[in-house]
């Protein structure tokens, strides 16, 4: 396994993606989930060798992602998963919304859980039903799923659960007997759980993270897992996302989605997302060191610069949620922007309690991590 380092910035700004385009060269894009790495080289290949062959037609079917995915859930969790259980579609925000128009009534209702991934509020409205907001817990060792209020969301007849896990922007990793508690309660009730596991392959410890479809048969009657290789691997624009069900109730429910919600994969993103899956575990475990090298840093650097904003390091993924509140910052992004041409995710798009944070992308190099904290500091000192 070799380190993996960041790009330097000139290459960076000569990529076409939104966190490149979106502001003027003088700002550090540290807002949207994209990783400064190079492509792991087996997903370049692989994508390229479709490329050299003309093979940019119409996908065939989930085959080649279905068996990776198999492989790599058994390998990195003891996650036993049939590849006839998985299907593909275009993207992750595409599955849950294919996903809920599947389990929940026009006018039904979906919980989701702020502060949290902001389409989480935008998705169960797409799929014609309405938002429930049961927020997370924090206590004092950490943030935590509030179930006593969860089940008086379903009691009152919530139709679906959204679930984010790991969960963005904390970098929460939910526990088992978490996990289990709501797959008890959503056979109790009748609920319906879509389970976002987009950020699990960042784990720093993958043993600390564990699938929801996997903690019991509870969780398998009711719950489908959407995920994609995407924010691992940083190949969100190629089109490719997972579903997977091992219940006969939801098998049913992901055939019964159109046919294109499949077809609509990018044949290249398959493609990628097998590679990943089958041979990017080397370039993941160098990325997720230079990752937890950043995350340490980055609390040294608001120990020494900004004391005053409060960092919980994640336990899995790559985002920062900071609580400038000490500096009396309402719109932390909005000053960041304005005073230090640093560019993060505001808070208050992940929920109401969401005001006075902001979300930060270390993903990057150890020295723009530190012009971007010490740009922070200057612009507090002000």
């Amino acid at each position: 396994m070799t380190k993996i380092a960041a790009e330097p910035l000139a290459a960076l700004r000569a990529r076409t993606s939104y966190k490149w385009q979106t502001y003027p060269a003088d700002v550090l894009p540290l807002f949207v989930a994209e990783m400064d790495y190079p492509l792991a080289e087996p997903v370049q290949q692989a994508i390229i060798a479709r490329v050299l062959a003309s093979d940019t037609g119409y996908i065939a079917g989930p085959e080649p992602v279905a068996a990776a995915f198999s492989g790599y859930a058994g390998r990195t969790w003891g996650w036993d998963v049939a590849a006839s259980d998985v299907r593909t579609t275009t993207d992750v925000s595409v599955g849950i919304v294919e996903c809920l128009r599947q389990t929940v009534p026009v006018d039904g209702s979906v919980v989701i859980t702020p502060p949290v991934y902001p389409p989480f509020f935008e998705l169960p409205p797409e799929a014609d039903a309405s938002v429930v907001e049961v927020p997370l817990l924090l206590t004092g060792t950490g943030w935590k799923l509030d179930l006593p209020q969860l089940e008086r969301a379903f009691a009152r007849g919530a139709d679906a659960l959204l679930l984010c896990s790991p969960h963005n922007p904390l970098g929460l990793v939910h526990s088992v007997e978490s996990l289990r508690a709501v797959a008890d309660l959503s056979v109790k009730y009748g609920v319906a759980v879509i389970s976002d596991e987009i950020h699990a392959p960042l784990a720093y410890e993958a043993a600390a993270f564990t699938p929801y479809l996997s903690v019991s048969d509870n969780a398998r009657e009711y719950g489908i897992c959407v995920t994609a290789a995407s924010k691992a691997w940083n190949i969100a624009g190629t089109k490719c996302a997972v579903m997977v069900a091992q219940s006969d109730r939801t098998r049913l429910q992901l055939d019964s989605m159109p046919a294109e919600v499949s077809a609509r994969t990018s044949i290249l993103g398959l493609h990628g997302t097998a590679a990943a899956y089958n041979d990017g575990g080397p370039w993941l475990g160098g990325v997720l060191e230079s990752l937890a090298a950043n995350r340490s840093l980055l609390g040294e650097l608001l120990a020494a610069r900004l004391p005053a904003v409060v960092y919980r390091p994640p336990l899995a993924g790559y985002l920062a949620w900071l609580d400038f509140r000490g500096l009396g910052w309402e719109d932390p992004a909005a000053v960041a922007l304005e005073r230090a041409r640093v560019a993060l995710e505001p808070g208050q798009r992940f929920g109401r309690q969401g005001s006075g944070f902001a979300r930060l992308n270390f993903a990057c190099s150890p020295d723009v991590l530190a012009e971007a904290v010490d740009r922070l500091a200057a612009a507090a000192a002000l």
